[in-house]
């Protein structure tokens, strides 16, 4: 059951002046009792040793008879009972009983301390009278002996009358007392409950999104220091809420202006957002909620998704489904171990890129075919006789028809490495026997020009796992430009590994390679220098052949040339397991 700030605080206030007030009325009935008795008792010792002055000759005299009646007539007077009792314990004389029909008090408490010579008090029951009794007693001596006790008493009645009398008087005066201070604190845990049920009912209104709500107080306390820091709260709330509201407008704003398509997975790849684009671009709807792979059944994006939640890292892949072909970008997000994945639409793209191999392909094998019959002729016209001049112009037409056929042979061999369903023959591969293969084929080039060759292998270089007939390949344009555009020098193959690839540096003493050119040095026919690469018949599909074939084997080619002083090459090929 809920309770309210007023209910708790006035209620403890309540009971605490309950409980204060019963303490008060106790401890008060305590001393007050007391402090009657105690007056009581002194007063009735005065009163004894008055009359001790009265009663002692009558006791000297041993009259009993005149002794008995001074008592009953003294204790008339003085409203008090009136007992003379000797020491051996026999009442002499009694203001309210006859002493012969009274036992002897010899035992009682009040005498015995009387007796040891000390003013004796007792509260007791008196038989004779049947009242509760206060009795004070006192002995009377006659020189170191006592005489006789006197004893006095008054009923106990009279006293609890007047105590009642006073106990009444405090429990009117403690009573008015607390309707006081239930008063007060009624209207003090009120001022207190007030400004909480206010702050409290501002505070429903700001869950409400009710963000102009303040609360002033004209008190000048922390209750006024809470409102005004509410009041700040909430002000600053509705400016980054409004600020909030705009940017999540401009999110979606820029979300639904994407032409690529969004898809955000959460941890359970359950779908937390998609925007438009990819609902147009993919002809399928993924509502939130649902796993993805319930509605978009491709293994290759299943694949991507296990892939970045595994590895936690940035992950891109093509993914090919019933309306085309995308380029998946998946984002992990550490956060909430969520997933972005972008699609990219580049259906268009490799439909290009098809067309323009297919186009490449069908002229690569068109042409080779007028080639080879032109080559075929000019042979044929070679052996007959000829003019210097003519056999000058038929070595020109040879030389660029070998060209032509270099160059179509790359294509076909660069069309074939980029079609997908290229595979490598992959086998064990001793790169020091590849390497000392491939550098016999430029010995006469290597004599001609002088050059210094220094092949040094690591002995602890295992075989790497790739295609023998794809990495010679590799291996001799390497080496072919090397050799082909140094004029002197050396050239250094160091072959080294570890427990995860094999690595191959080429370095060369050549002319070198400009900054601007080693950006671009794996496009298509792209060469630095055109003239020289002309006349040395080299056709630019070389080194884009390479890296087609080192990607292929999942290795890597990096170019570092400083021109004037020599180029290095490296390649990297994972070992095989």
């Amino acid at each position: 059951m809920k309770r309210s700030v007023l209910l708790r605080t006035f209620g403890g206030f309540f009971i605490l002046t309950t409980l204060l007030s019963g303490l008060i009325i106790a401890v008060s009935f305590y001393i007050v009792r007391n402090g009657y008795m105690e007056a009581k008792t002194k007063d009735l010792v005065d009163l004894a040793r008055s009359l001790k002055g009265e009663i002692t000759p009558l006791v000297v005299s041993r009259d009993p008879s005149k002794l008995e009646t001074h008592t009953r007539q003294l204790g008339k007077e003085i409203h008090t009972r009136i007992t003379i009792v000797e020491p051996a314990g026999s009442v002499l004389a009694d203001s309210e009983e006859n002493p012969v029909r009274m036992e002897n008090h010899r035992m009682r408490t009040e005498i015995a301390q009387a007796l040891d010579g000390n003013v004796g008090t007792f509260v007791r029951f008196s038989e004779t009278l049947k009242q509760n009794m206060l009795y004070v007693a006192i002995p009377v001596m006659k020189g170191d002996k006592p005489l006789y006790v006197l004893r006095v008493s008054r009923f106990m009645k009279e006293i609890a009358v007047t105590t009642n009398h006073l106990i009444e008087k405090i429990l009117i005066i403690t009573l008015v007392v607390d309707i006081l201070a239930l008063l007060f604190a009624f209207f003090f845990s009120r001022s207190i409950s007030k400004p909480v049920k206010e702050l409290s009912g501002a505070l429903r209104k700001a869950v409400n999104e009710q963000f102009n709500i303040r609360v002033f107080m004209k008190r000048n306390d922390e209750f006024k220091e809470l409102a005004d820091s509410f009041n700040y709260m909430t002000s600053r709330i509705a400016e980054l809420f409004a600020e909030l509201s705009s940017q999540k407008e401009e999110l979606d704003s820029i979300m639904a202006s994407l032409q690529e398509g969004l898809l955000v997975l959460d941890r359970e790849d359950r779908v937390l957002f998609t925007n438009a684009s990819l609902r147009g671009i993919t002809g399928v709807d993924l509502e939130p909620g649902k796993r993805y792979w319930e509605v978009v059944r491709e293994p290759g994006l299943s694949d991507l998704v296990k892939q970045v939640r595994n590895s936690k890292t940035n992950t891109s892949t093509e993914v090919q489904t019933d309306t085309g072909v995308f380029l998946c970008s998946a984002t992990f997000l550490p956060l909430k171990e969520e997933i972005t994945v972008l699609f990219h639409d580049i259906t268009e793209i490799r439909q290009l890129e098809r067309i323009k191999t297919d186009f490449v392909v069908n002229v690569s094998h068109e042409l080779r075919t007028p080639l080879t019959s032109i080559k075929g002729f000019l042979e044929t016209i070679e052996t007959g006789s000829l003019t210097e001049e003519n056999r000058h112009y038929v070595d020109v037409i040879r030389r660029n028809t070998d060209r032509l056929i270099n160059i179509v042979s790359d294509l076909l061999t660069l069309s074939e490495l980029e079609e997908k369903t290229n595979q490598l023959k992959l086998e064990p591969v001793d790169l020091k026997s590849l390497i000392e293969g491939v550098l016999k084929i430029f010995d006469p080039q290597i004599k001609e020009k002088g050059l210094d060759v220094a092949v040094t292998v690591d002995p602890g270089t295992p075989p790497v796992q790739g295609d023998p007939y794809k990495l010679e390949q590799v291996f001799t344009n390497l080496l072919d430009n090397a050799v082909k555009y140094m004029e002197k020098g050396g050239l250094a193959v160091t072959v080294t590994g570890d427990e995860k690839q094999a690595t191959v540096l080429i370095e060369d003493t050549g002319p070198g390679i400009s900054r601007e050119h080693l950006l671009r040095i794996f496009e298509r026919f792209y060469v630095v220098d055109k003239s020289r690469s002309k006349k040395l018949g080299g056709t630019g599909l070389g080194l884009s052949i390479v890296k087609r074939i080192i990607l292929l084997h999942h290795g890597t080619i990096t170019i570092e040339s400083t021109p004037g002083k020599g180029t290095r090459c490296i390649v990297t090929l994972p070992l095989g397991n």
